[in-house]
């Protein structure tokens, strides 16, 4: 073969070979659906599409941490819904108890009554998700956030509630805040029956009338009983000053000072002391134990009625708090539901630009490869020909 026809041989065969390697490259992006099967297509294109898968997978990842979360805290808003209808019946048997026609055999029916759904109120409280993690462990607790010690109840996790973010909801509630910080009282001051009282005197937790005029101070109510009269001295047992002096007493009448106000009821005995004190914090539990003790052991009427007054008051109170929590965890909820048409709508964004960046344009994909076979044929063609260009082949 001359010099020139091996040229021409090499030269055929080199773009039969080049057509046929991207006929063949077309045939993989037509059969895979996409322009850029490999980084060296399009380095440009497959780092976009790479971002994007990148991203796809953490928005997943998110995802699922949210569908844990959003379980927990569905589980907490039904547990505190749980809790309240407890309590609602809680206070009704305590209301119950103070009917003056029950004997001490009723009250300590309705006393086991309050403690068996006490009991129940408790194991709410250590309710744990689908993953054992405790619904109500705060800031963290792998154990039992609430254990029952001699000394009463004892809170085990870490006080304190994580907030929710763009893209998280907490994974627990503040069980420190919803069963342990129950203000004793009326939330402001509590009025307590003393101590060594013998007459029928008991009272209200009143309410405040003028907070300005609150001072947060200790107070004494001492009544003193002389020739059938009745009247009461009001002293600030924190300052010793005298705030009130022989103020003639009636059962059922209202006593303000200081900005608070409260009903005294009964008879009191001469020297029985009412005493006022700020308002502090207990716990769920401890009032509705000592609602039962009273129940149980109210030494006279007074006292029970004393005692199933400030039940009241707490009851509502702790209810109040868990009504609040209930609230708080509805609105996770909802804001969980956002987090998640947030992140669909980001996932269908990146799965859009993954898209852009690698898939192939069918129609021009299909039209590409009809001109590269068209080449093909060409080439193969040619090639063909410059096979037969040797004199032997005119040779007779």
């Amino acid at each position: 073969m001359r010099l020139g026809s091996a040229n021409a041989y090499d030269n055929a065969l080199e773009n039969l070979l080049t057509r046929q390697s991207e006929l063949s490259s077309q045939q993989e992006r037509l059969t895979s659906g996409k322009r850029v099967n490999r980084p060296s297509d399009d380095p440009t294109a497959a780092a976009v599409a790479e971002r994007a898968l990148t991203r796809i997978t953490r928005v997943a990842t998110e995802q699922r941490a949210l569908d844990v979360q959003r379980n927990a805290i569905a589980m907490a808003e039904s547990t505190l819904g749980d809790a309240g209808e407890l309590s609602q019946k809680i206070r009704e048997l305590v209301l119950t108890a103070s009917n003056g026609g029950y004997n001490p055999t009723n009250r300590t029916t309705i006393a086991n009554q309050i403690r068996g759904l006490r009991d129940q109120l408790f194991s709410l409280a250590n309710r744990t998700d689908s993953n054992g993690i405790p619904l109500f462990g705060g800031l963290g607790s792998s154990g039992t956030p609430f254990t029952d010690a001699t000394t009463g109840i004892v809170f085990n996790g870490i006080a304190g509630q994580r907030a929710s973010t763009e893209i998280t909801l907490p994974g627990a509630m503040d069980g420190q805040a919803i069963w342990m910080a129950v203000p004793t009282g009326n939330g402001t001051f509590n009025v307590a029956l003393g101590g060594a009282n013998t007459g029928s005197a008991w009272a209200t937790q009143g309410q405040v009338v003028s907070p300005a005029a609150v001072t947060g101070d200790n107070y004494s109510v001492t009544f003193t009983v002389a020739a059938g009269v009745t009247t009461y001295d009001v002293v600030d047992t924190t300052t010793s000053a005298t705030i009130a002096s022989g103020q003639p007493y009636v059962s059922g009448q209202t006593i303000q000072f200081d900005g608070m106000s409260f009903v005294a009821s009964g008879a009191p005995a001469n020297g029985d002391v009412l005493q006022l004190s700020a308002s502090t914090q207990t716990n769920v539990f401890k009032v509705l134990d000592d609602a039962i003790a009273s129940i149980n052991n109210a030494p006279g009427d007074n006292r029970l009625s004393h005692a199933v007054a400030l039940a009241l008051n707490q009851i509502d109170a702790s209810m109040d708090r868990i009504q609040s929590a209930r609230g708080q965890a509805g609105d996770w909820l909802n804001r969980g539901d956002t987090i998640e048409n947030s992140q669909k709508g980001r996932t269908i964004q990146l799965t859009a630009d993954k898209a852009k960046a690698e898939d192939m344009d069918m129609v021009k994909g299909i039209s590409d490869f009809e001109k590269l076979n068209t080449g093909y044929q060409a080439a193969l063609q040619s090639y063909a020909k410059v096979q037969n260009l040797s004199l032997f082949n005119f040779i007779n």
